[in-house]
């Protein structure tokens, strides 16, 4: 009985799967305010969790069994989370305000 999948994407497939993830999911989250700005592993690559597949609008909720969540990690060519950061916004990722502390 699987458990997990693993799928990785590349080029225009990849590029795509950003533009919806950006552009279509996130927007569609309930009280979304934005992803985390600290969920950069040091090395530039980040990792975004999701609680529910049925936020992506190809999902038809009266179809599924089961609501699952999904994590999906975004790797970069960027050496450091602020290089990897800036690229992210350049694409678009709604980062969070940061509270002033």
């Amino acid at each position: 009985m699987p458990i997990g999948l693993k799928v990785t994407m590349r080029g225009k497939r990849m590029y795509d799967f950003l533009d919806k993830l950006i552009n279509a999911v996130l927007p569609r989250i309930r009280e979304f305010q934005g992803v985390s700005p600290n969920s950069f592993d040091g090395n530039g690559n980040y990792t975004l969790g999701l609680k529910e597949q049925i936020v992506f609008p190809e999902i038809e909720y009266d179809k599924i069994d089961k609501v699952r969540g999904l994590e999906v990690s975004i790797i970069t060519t960027a050496k450091t989370s602020e290089g990897g950061r800036h690229l992210l916004e350049l694409l678009g990722m709604p980062f969070a305000k940061e509270e002033a502390g």
